[in-house]
């Protein structure tokens, strides 16, 4: 029961994050998936610290905004 409610609460807010990013540019998109990847990448690594959580979310969202700057076309 308890699993069930952790589940069904984290799909609630992961539904409500992701709608907010309908209006979001693609830079922002790759820059905030970096960030999230980043940050799981980072708390994983180092044991769940703050530290670790903090670090890889920053150098996430900078890979992220590098993932734009590649993939974009220069005009």
């Amino acid at each position: 029961m308890y699993y069930a409610k952790i589940t069904s609460t984290s799909l609630l807010i992961t539904a409500l994050t992701l709608s907010g990013c309908a209006s979001m540019t693609n830079r922002q998109k790759n820059e905030a998936t970096g960030a999230a990847v980043g940050g799981v990448a980072g708390a994983v690594l180092t044991g769940g610290s703050a530290f670790g959580t903090v670090g890889g979310a920053a150098i996430g969202g900078i890979i992220g905004h590098g993932v734009d700057q590649l993939t974009t076309k220069k005009k």
